[in-house]
């Protein structure tokens, strides 16, 4: 044994000295992590050829080990580290030699490469990166942020701490457009620290405000850390929990858990966005309450400049909170009194199939002992209640077509129930009625008479789809019938954005907020998967990008504004109109419904080929897809790299015997605990890719295992890393700000102002602890 310490121990050192050396050799980190997998790889084989490296393993042809498995320990729970009492047995750490395990690498790597890199399940949500990456540099890059930022602090100014209020919520805004932490540091540093500074704030309570508000795009969706999670933690879960039912008896961690072992990226984004908010009012609640505590260091400002009418208190509560409170809470209202519903007469062509119990229970004696230890000898109980009755009814009903008779009754009896004002008429009209009303409280001096009309039209088209539309009517019929109330509507509408877009708030808030909301409420609501709302963000900031650079230079930016009211109408027409025009019978109405969808599409299309040309001829688009370029080069660069760096630690047993150290605790908290403060430590010296694609796939098979729920898990995983990233004298984002600083802001500024942040992180972490459905309740209230 060399330095009387286990072979498998020593390669380990090793390799995490090749990995530090090459990170400090000044190489691209992406290429360093392969170079130190190949390194390292070639100096434990030289090594283990010499016989230098001896691994103590347990010896199983031994009578100790023959009686422990007697007495019902499995084999796969015997380690050095629970029974360090058994014989052992000295073997080389590649028992079959260097050269089998060096042919297995380059097998596996090939392997890897195709299932993780090229063409695997994972690339698809690989590709949401390269699009959400160009999302947040295009709005970076055009001067977006500069304007969010001055508007919020003319919102903010005046409230103490108001200008760190005001950077903590822009730093919201970014997190949730870019994602990436170092672009949302620097760009926040290079716009607010001066200002900041030039207003008496203290260099510490303005770094450490700084450093904080941008790594919250770790943990806030769309979050790049969270997409790269998922596509591991997904796999990880499932192939950990499948282990798990096996090592308890069972076949599969279906019949085990009695449900899905799956977990997706959409799913831990709805996970991500409560302890997103939550961190984000930690931060804004500090800062607040610093500047009550510190006046001087953190004073008020009056920002003078806004262009927007003065609005008395009385306007603005009328008009921006209780009008829109009423509307949105009478829509709440009646839908629970079913006034609001559904009016689709869509019914199955065939019957449902009968329930099954809620557990499988005919299962081995071991898994059922198994299975009544995980969910209780009630639940267990139920089941076979369950089972008996579906035995004694003749088993679990068949699906069967339905008759055309029975079809019929059917939407008969859909239609008698159906509610009277349809639920998408009824959010149509909703939003229109918000843009009048708050159009009203933007510009109370202008006259109201076309809003006015706008409301009118509301009120009829809601009488209309009362009085004249039925459930069975077609959406042809439908959209002649409101023809009239939507113009009415609609005109009201357009003279109340043109309100809007005088208010400087709206105007620059708006904008990127619809966007930010159209993405996340995309993959939220489980409309789509996050690479089809990544592709929506990315053409949506660049058409945004592109409408603020027309504005800079005087021009018109009605193609702009029409290719999103084209968007929007495909989409509609694409909701309420039947398109699949290769049937055999194609109705008139949905012939007319396809030509209007595809020249909707053609001009949004174009709309965004224009904005693209906008960008490339004021200078902007090339930057940006070099940029983007540049990032999603050194993610995919790294996950090569990284899997390589993890087979070499498999060829060795180094993988075996971690898992093998960390299962060895009987308690699956103390394990959790462990893995947690070795990511915190990493999270010094490492970049959160190498941390993901090194660190995650070693330890996931073991903390993905055990009885935690695994979006609890990706997510504290998340928001340690962001702690991390913050803390002293490593931290990734403090480095970030210090290459944009002044020359007067030190780094001992910079260290004093994250301290208090990184205590609101621990503070953060122990709420997610101790009430993890924080994490859990919103995808349990939306689903998948």
């Amino acid at each position: 044994m060399l330095l009387g310490l286990d072979g498998v121990e020593v390669g380990l050192i090793i390799v995490f000295l090749c990995l530090f050396g090459g990170i400090l050799s000044g190489f691209p980190v992406a290429f360093a992590i392969g170079g130190a997998g190949i390194i390292s790889f070639g100096i434990i084989a030289a090594l283990d050829s010499a016989g230098l490296l001896i691994h103590q393993a347990i010896d199983t042809s031994s009578q100790a080990y023959d009686a422990l498995i007697a007495s019902g320990v499995k084999s796969e729970t015997v380690s050095v580290f629970r029974y360090p009492d058994l014989p052992r047995i000295a073997e080389p750490v590649f028992v079959r030699g260097w050269e089998v395990a060096l042919d297995r690498n380059i097998s596996f790597i090939v392997n890897r490469m195709n299932e993780r890199v090229l063409a695997g399940q994972s690339i698809e949500t690989l590709l949401a990166v390269l699009m959400f990456v160009m999302m947040g540099i295009t709005l970076e890059r055009s001067k977006i942020a500069n304007d969010l930022l001055t508007t919020m602090a003319r919102v903010f100014g005046p409230l103490p701490g108001g200008l760190a209020v005001s950077v903590v919520v822009v730093g919201a805004f970014l997190a949730a457009s870019t994602g990436i932490v170092g672009a949302t540091v620097v760009t926040m540093g290079l716009l607010s620290l001066p200002t900041m500074l030039r207003n008496n704030y203290s260099p510490e309570i303005a770094t450490g405000v700084i450093a904080a508000s941008g790594t919250l795009g770790q943990i806030i969706p769309p979050s790049i850390v969270i997409v790269l999670l998922g596509t591991l933690a997904g796999d990880l879960y499932s192939a950990a929990q499948e282990s798990r039912a096996i090592e308890a008896g069972c076949t599969d961690a279906l019949t085990y858990l009695g449900s899905p072992a799956v977990v997706s990226v959409g799913t831990l984004f709805q996970a991500a966005l409560l302890p997103g908010i939550l961190l984000a009012l930690l931060y804004a609640g500090y800062a607040f309450c610093y500047a009550l505590m510190n006046p001087s260091k953190a004073p008020s400002v009056q920002i003078e400049g806004s262009t927007s009418e003065v609005v008395t208190r009385g306007e603005a509560f009328t008009w921006f909170a209780g009008v829109p409170v009423l509307l949105i809470g009478g829509l709440i209202l009646l839908s629970s009194l079913n006034i609001i519903g559904s009016q689709s007469l869509t019914v199955d062509s065939f019957t449902d199939a009968g329930q099954t119990a809620s557990l499988r229970t005919n299962v081995g004696e071991e898994c059922k002992q198994s299975m009544i230890d995980l969910h209780g000898q009630e639940a267990w109980d139920a089941a076979i209640a369950e089972g008996e009755a579906i035995d004694v009814a003749g088993g679990v009903q068949k699906s069967v077509a339905l008759s055309e008779e029975e079809i019929a009754a059917a939407v008969a009896q859909k239609e008698a129930a159906a509610a009277p004002i349809g639920t998408g008429v009824a959010i149509l009209f909703v939003m229109l009625s918000l843009i009048l009303v708050v159009a009203r409280g933007a510009k109370p001096s202008a006259t109201p008479a076309p809003l006015l009309i706008g409301g009118i039209g509301v009120v009829l088209g809601v009488v209309a789809d009362i009085l004249l539309i039925a459930p069975s009517t077609s959406s042809g019929v439908t959209v002649i019938i409101l023809a009239i109330p939507l113009g009415l509507a609609l005109y009201g509408c357009s003279h109340a954005a043109a309100r809007l877009a005088e208010n400087e708030l709206i105007r620059v808030v708006f904008p990127p907020l619809v966007l930010i909301v159209a993405v996340l409420g995309s993959i939220l609501g489980g409309i789509t998967n996050p690479t089809p709302a990544a592709a929506l963000g990315a053409g949506g900031a660049i058409m945004l990008a592109a409408y603020r650079k027309l504005r800079d230079q005087d021009r018109s930016g009605k193609v702009i504004i029409w290719s999103t009211f084209a968007i929007i109408l495909s989409v509609l027409v694409g909701i309420n109109f039947d398109l699949r025009i290769n049937r055999s019978e194609v109705s008139f109405e949905s012939w007319v419904a396809f030509f209007v969808a595809y020249a909707a599409y053609l001009y949004a299309a174009f709309g965004l080929f224009y904005s693209c040309w906008v960008l490339f001829t004021g200078g902007v688009m090339t930057p940006v897809v070099r940029e983007t370029a540049k990032v999603t080069s050194m993610v995919f660069t790294i996950l090569i790299g990284s899997q390589l760096l993890n087979l070499v630690v498999i060829s060795f047993g180094g993988e075996h015997y971690i898992q093998q150290f960390l299962r060895s605790f009987d308690s699956e908290l103390q394990v959790f605990l462990i893995v947690m403060l070795v990511l915190f430590i990493l999270g010094f010296v490492l970049d959160f890719l190498e941390i993901i694609y090194i660190v995650i796939p070693i330890v996931g098979p073991v903390i993905y295992g055990g009885t935690f729920d695994p979006k609890w898990v990706t997510i504290m995983i998340a928001v340690n890393l962001q702690t991390s990233f913050l803390t002293p004298p490593f931290g990734f984002a403090l480095f970030y700000l210090r290459g944009v600083a002044p020359k007067e802001v030190t780094t001992g500024h910079i260290y004093r102002g994250v301290f208090p942040f990184v205590l609101i992180q621990v503070v953060g972490l122990a709420i997610l602890w101790f009430f993890p459905s924080i994490v859990t309740i919103v995808p349990a209230l939306i689903g998948n």
